[in-house]
């Protein structure tokens, strides 16, 4: 143990020492408990939340409301929880990690914490790593929570939108990672407010965390679709564009906008044969004109793209060079195919993504579980200000954990692995293989076949046969082959709950764990050994590595090759040495540092939209409550007006045509007539008498098409607006990112550049977005 790793080991030891005082108190609570009918006990939920109602903290009730939770789950389901699990509910309760080790019955460690954060009428969540453990947790807790007056739900896949809304609901839901995260998603892409199927993020606890915050982190959720459909409007827009004039639209190369003019606007009604071409119901084709009239007016062939083999590609302005795999967003790209006669070809659109890290940092408070942490207790630190605790086991661990054995090929490696499994098991003591990859133990399981050693494979592919299988681990006589990471969660019970089986496996020496490689995580290796060896079961371990294996060729394989080849391999060809594992470690470590700093990157991108897609969730939650949208629009119209007035009048000399023409242009109706005398007020005066007027065309629209109805249309517009151009830019930034690494060759930092590039773009979409609503809103006539 390093100075770092005992000095780590004694702050838990105070940690959970001042734990085991606080757990003195609760017991000390019990027997109280006990005296306690079905029915006092259940109203104990009752004045609990009463009393947090009337200023006592969840901190203040945790005694009695742990105490309580015990008694419960004694009554209902025959077993108490230990001290060790009692501590590892108050370090779930304060938001920290529980590492405990495999075995130690963290589905009822759960319990009380959960009952507690539950009495906040909040949510509570618990997160699994599949449906099946979800499921089966939730049903193994159930009757607890049935007794305390509080209900458990279950989000699961293929669950309808109702169904899942009352899954959320309820005082506890229990579920995936993914489902929450895609849940989260999804709620912010409905089109009504009560579509929603979760509520306030408040409180989860992770069982398994490092596999759910570190293994899966390096990829974000992605909700993608494809782009719309090939439509005939792009064809029809093209050919549109090819019938007007210079008169019928205006062009700004410094500006890089065009826009259509009045005369415009009237040859598009007329080509469309529609009565206005603003109103909501002809968005799309509005849209697909300015398009049209971007690609045709603003793009330049050999300039902006190239045609080449019947595709567009777009051309780098800054290299010049052909970017392989870009497409223009926002149907600007179909719109260069249409105007060059080539085939337009449909976009996948990213539509919503979050990363895991952003995800579970919106709860109010996070937790969680495993039997792994601490290698990684840095990056939980960092990342979700997370610390995390060793419990102690509720009896010592004396599983044996034997030197690796090495040998300079994979086939040598194999063969060992082979002869090792065949001595075990003529013993009887049942065996689990752990191996790094399907591919891996589907080779295994070929040579245990030649063999004639009778075995079962585990693979993820059926989370309810996966777990039947591991439960099964420790039958006497069994072999099991796993992938490392497979059937966790679910505990390997000695004789599977046949207490003679238990018995006379307990005399062969457990479960033999046997690793056929080290993992790229040390975490990983760990959770293997863990398998073995619970609740103060007996147990080996042991791991066979080849100088030939994956994680050694990659990192560190010459120097351990060179360390190899110096050592003399036993009668059975395995070589060890302590300068060997070390070096294998070392590799180890070198690999955990590689895949921290790639899910921090990750997280950095991520951080960047993360602020974006806050600002416009919370805008879009808004619109979908319906607040302020008269607010909402006369803000965007102050906007526009002030950033005219500045352009326009705050200038000199001042240039009223211009200032005119560029309200008629955004949205201000042609009709307006504007401001006499405006020579003689300041700009400020100018900027305030315009919004005068807007305000009474604004209301005198509300008076004609009626309140309610005109409210109706404004939700529809902003949402449309908003969905829209969000859409197109996350879509946009995705792309974005998978080509801004190209700048760390000119020596710049492409996290910083992203970020720079993102803020432009983002104030782009707000301008895009208050320009297009203002638009529709200002021209709404009522029904075509």
């Amino acid at each position: 143990m390093s100075l770092l790793d005992a000095l780590l080991s004694k702050q838990d030891d105070s940690e959970v020492g001042k734990l085991n005082k606080i757990v003195d108190r609760i017991d000390a609570l019990e027997e109280g408990m006990k005296a306690l009918t079905d029915e006092e006990l259940s109203n104990k939920t009752i004045e609990f939340k009463e009393r947090l109602k009337h200023g006592e903290t969840l901190d203040d009730l945790l005694e009695e409301a742990f105490a309580v939770a015990r008694e419960a789950t004694r009554r209902t389901l025959g077993m108490r929880q230990y001290r060790v699990q009692m501590i590892g509910g108050i370090v779930l309760h304060q938001g920290k990690i529980a590492e405990m080790k495999t075995g130690e019955g963290k589905t009822l460690v759960s319990v009380a914490p959960c009952y507690l954060n539950a009495l906040k009428e909040e949510g509570v969540h618990v997160i699994t790593v599949n449906d099946y453990l979800a499921e089966r947790d939730a049903d193994t807790v159930r009757p607890v929570f049935d007794l305390l007056g509080l209900t458990v739900g279950v989000i699961i896949t293929g669950q309808d939108p109702n169904t899942r809304r009352e899954q959320y609901n309820c005082d506890l839901s229990y579920g995936t990672n993914s489902e929450f995260g895609f849940d989260y998603l999804r709620d912010n892409m409905v089109k009504k407010f009560s579509e929603k199927v979760q509520r306030k993020l408040s409180f989860c606890i992770i069982d398994e965390v490092d596999s759910i915050l570190i293994d899966e982190a390096r990829t974000p959720l992605i909700i993608s679709g494809e782009g719309d459909p090939i439509s005939e409007l792009y064809y029809r827009a093209d050919d549109f564009i090819r019938t007007i004039g210079e008169e019928d639209f205006e062009l700004d190369k410094k500006e890089h906008t065009v826009s259509l003019t009045e005369s415009g606007f009237r040859k598009a009604e007329n080509f469309f044969k529609i009565r206005t071409i603003t109103n909501l119901n002809n968005m799309a084709i509005y849209h697909h004109i300015n398009q049209a009239l971007t690609a045709h007016k603003l793009m330049s062939i050999d300039d902006d793209y190239v045609v080449k083999d019947g595709e567009v590609f777009i051309v780098d302005e800054y290299t010049g060079r052909i970017m392989d795999g870009r497409r223009f967003s926002d149907g600007l790209h179909q719109a260069l195919e249409a105007k060059e006669k080539v085939e337009i070809q449909l976009d996948n659109k990213t539509m919503a993504t979050v990363t895991y890290q952003n995800f579970f940092r919106m709860y109010g408070k996070i937790s969680g579980m495993t039997g792994t942490a601490k290698t990684e207790e840095n990056e939980f630190e960092q990342t979700y200000h997370m610390n995390v605790v060793q419990i102690p086991t509720n009896k010592p661990v004396i599983r044996k954990d034997l030197d690796d054995k090495v040998y300079m090929t994979e086939k040598e490696k194999f063969d060992a692995v082979v002869e090792e499994i065949k001595q075990i098991h003529s013993t009887g003591q049942p065996i689990l293989v752990g191996t790094a990859t399907v591919e891996k133990s589907e080779y295994l399981s070929e040579l245990l076949n030649k063999k004639n050693l009778k075995h079962e494979i585990l693979n993820a592919k059926n989370d309810k046969r996966e777990a039947e299988i591991v439960e099964k681990a420790g039958l006497l006589g069994n072999i099991t082959i796993a992938t490392n990471m497979a059937g966790r969660g679910t505990d390997i019970k000695l004789g599977n709950g046949d207490p003679k089986m238990e018995e006379e496996v307990i005399s062969l020496g457990g479960l033999y764990v046997l690793g056929t490689e080290r993992h790229e995580s040390r975490r990983i290796d760990n959770q293997l050994r863990g398998r073995s060896g619970r609740q103060g079961d007996p147990g080996t371990s042991r791991f066979f590595v080849s100088i030939e294996d994956e994680i050694i060729k990659l990192y560190g394989g010459a120097s351990i090759k060179k360390l190899g080849k110096k050592l003399k391999p036993d009668s059975h060809g395995a070589i060890s040495s302590k300068s060997l594992t070390k070096a294998i470690t070392n590799a180890q470590k070198g690999i955990e540092g590689r895949n921290f700093e790639q899910r921090k990157d990750v997280l950095k991108y991520d951080n960047v939209i993360d602020k974006q897609r806050k600002v416009i969730y919370a805008e879009r939650d808004n619109v979908l409550k319906g607040i302020d949208l008269k607010n909402t629009v006369m803000d965007m119209a102050k906007q526009t007006v002030d950033e005219y007035v500045d352009k326009y009048i705050n200038t000199k000399p001042r240039n009223y045509f211009k200032y005119m023409k560029a309200l008629y242009s955004a949205f201000m109706p042609p009709e307006t007539i504007l401001i006499p005398g405006m020579s003689e007020m300041t700009p400020e005066e100018i900027g305030q008498f315009t919004m005068d007027i807007v305000n009474n065309v604004y209301n005198l629209k509300l008076m004609m098409v009626g309140e309610e109805f005109f409210s109706h249309e404004q939700k529809e517009i902003l949402l449309r607006v908003v969905d829209t151009y969000w859409v197109d830019h996350i879509d946009l930034m995705d792309q974005m990112r998978q080509s801004v690494g190209l700048v760390a060759v000119g020596q710049k930092d492409p996290v910083k550049e992203y970020t720079i590039e993102a803020y432009e773009m983002f104030k782009a979409l707000n301008k895009k977005i208050r320009l297009e609503t203002l638009k529709f809103v200002f021209s709404f006539e009522g029904m075509e």
